[in-house]
C-alpha cells in the first residue's frame, strides 16, 4: 500500500506487516541518502561503461583468465534463493484458513489453485462458492489485494459474499503471497493488469453467463481501475469496486520524479534500508492490526525502487485519464486515511464519465476498510451496490 496524502503530506509507502511507513523518496533528499544515491549511480554508470565500452577488454581478460563464472554463480544462487522463497511462501499460502469456523460445515465450498499468468508465471489463487449444491451464483467478485499483502486476508469478506449468493475469486499478485516472483517486488504493474485479464478469461470460461465484478484495494484499486480502461477487459465486467484506491501519489520533490525512472532501470531491486520509518495506523481494530503485522505472507521489507516507480507511474497515468473511465464503479474511502488520498477518490467520482458511479466516504475510518471494526457494514454497502447493478440488467 502506498500514499499520497490529502492533507499536503509527502508521499509515503507502507513497508507491509510491520505497520511502518517507509518514506522512500523523501529519504532520498536527505544528505546521507543523496550521498548513497550518488555513490550507487556512479558505480552503476561505471558498470555500464565497462559493459558497453569495455567489452573488448573484458573479452580479452576472459580469454586469459576464464572470468565471468563468478557473476553467473552469484546469479544462480540468487535465483535458487528466490525459488526456495516462492516454495516456502506457497506452502504458507496453502496453510491459510479458508473457512472461519473450523468445526462447522461452513457457508461455502472453496479451493486453491495455481494458474499460469500472462508470462507463464505461476499465480496462486483462491475461490469460494455458495455451499448449497443447487445454488446458482448471482454473480462473481474477483478480489485484487493491495501492495505487500495477499488474497488469504479476505476470508471474512468472502464468506459474507458467499452467504449472499456470490462467488469469490482472489489472486496473489506477482511477488506476493503464494505467487511466483521476488517477495514484495513488482517489475511492472502492467504485469498485474495482464494477469487479471488471464484470470478473468478463465473465470468467464468456467462460469458462462455469470455476471463478474472486480474489486481492488489501495494499489490494487489503481490496477483495477487501469484494467477497466482496456475495452476487452471492460467487456467482461458488470462493474468495479475500489477501496482506498491509490490514485494520487506524488514524489516529495520534483527531482525525484526525474531520478526515479533512471534509478528504477539501473537498480530495480534496490531497497532503501536506511529510510526513516514512521508508523501510520491502517485500522482502528487492534486485533486486525496484530493479525496483519504478524502475517508471514505480508511483505515487511523496505520498498524496492522499481516497485515505487511503478506506483508513481500508474498514479500519473490514472490522473490523466479519469475522464476516460466509463465502467460502473463504487469507490469507498475513509476520511482519516493517511496512506492514500480520499480527495483523489472524490476527483475520480467527479471526473469519470461512467453513467453509474457511487462514492462512499466514511467519517473517521482508516485505510484498510474491510478490516475496520465496521467491516460488515462496509461489506453490506458493497453487496447492496452489486445487487443494484444486477437489477439494472433486468430493466
Amino acid at each position: 500500500m502506498e500514499g499520497g496524502g490529502g492533507g499536503g503530506e509527502e508521499m509515503m509507502m507502507t513497508s507491509g506487516a510491520t505497520g511502518r511507513i517507509v518514506p522512500v523518496f523523501r529519504s532520498v533528499l536527505s544528505r546521507r541518502a543523496l550521498l548513497r544515491l550518488a555513490v550507487a549511480l556512479h558505480s552503476l554508470l561505471l558498470w555500464v561503461f565497462l559493459l558497453v565500452g569495455g567489452g573488448g577488454w573484458r573479452r580479452s581478460a576472459g580469454r586469459r583468465g576464464g572470468g565471468g563464472g563468478g557473476g553467473r554463480a552469484v546469479r544462480t544462487r540468487r535465483r535458487a534463493a528466490e525459488e526456495e522463497d516462492v516454495r516456502r511462501r506457497r506452502e504458507l499460502a496453502e496453510e491459510v484458513a479458508m473457512v472461519e469456523d473450523a468445526d462447522g460445515e461452513g457457508a461455502s465450498r472453496w479451493e486453491t489453485f495455481v494458474v499460469p499468468g500472462a508470462r507463464r508465471n505461476a499465480l496462486f489463487c483462491r475461490v469460494w462458492e455458495p455451499a448449497a449444491a443447487a445454488a446458482e451464483m448471482r454473480g462473481i467478485l474477483v478480489i485484487i489485494h493491495g501492495l505487500n499483502e495477499h488474497s488469504g486476508r479476505y476470508l471474512h469478506f468472502a464468506e459474507l459474499l458467499t452467504s449472499c449468493g456470490f462467488g469469490v475469486y482472489a489472486m496473489d499478485w506477482i511477488g506476493h503471497g503464494g505467487s511466483d516472483g521476488l517477495h514484495g517486488y513488482v517489475p511492472s504493474l502492467d504485469y498485474v493488469v495482464e494477469d487479471i485479464d488471464v484470470l478473468l478469461g478463465k473465470i468467464v470460461l468456467e462460469n458462462p453467463g455469470v455476471p463478474c465484478f472486480l474489486l481492488g484495494h489501495s494499489t490494487g484499486g489503481a490496477v483495477v481501475l487501469k484494467a477497466s480502461l482496456f475495452p476487452h477487459i471492460r467487456a467482461k465486467l458488470e462493474g468495479i469496486i475500489l477501496t482506498s484506491p491509490a490514485l494520487r501519489v506524488k514524489p516529495a520533490h520534483p527531482i525525484v520524479g526525474a531520478v526515479a525512472p533512471i534509478f528504477s532501470l539501473l537498480a530495480p531491486k534496490f531497497q532503501f534500508k536506511g529510510a526513516n520509518k514512521r508508523g501510520i495506523p491502517v485500522s482502528r481494530d487492534p486485533a486486525a492490526l496484530l493479525a496483519k503485522y504478524s502475517d508471514p505472507l505480508v511483505y515487511t521489507g523496505p520498498i524496492r525502487v522499481r516497485t515505487g516507480h511503478e506506483i508513481l507511474r500508474i498514479s500519473s497515468y490514472l490522473l490523466h485519464n479519469l475522464k476516460k473511465v466509463t465502467v460502473p464503479f463504487m469507490v469507498l474511502h475513509g476520511t482519516a486515511d493517511r496512506v492514500t488520498d480520499p480527495l483523489a477518490s472524490q476527483d475520480l467520482y467527479n471526473e469519470a464519465s461512467s453513467r453509474h458511479k457511487d462514492l462512499r466516504l466514511y467519517d473517521g475510518f482508516l485505510h484498510d476498510l474491510l478490516f475496520e471494526p465496521e467491516r460488515d457494514e462496509i461489506a453490506t454497502d458493497i453487496i447492496d451496490w452489486m445487487e443494484r447493478m444486477l437489477a439494472l440488467q433486468t430493466v
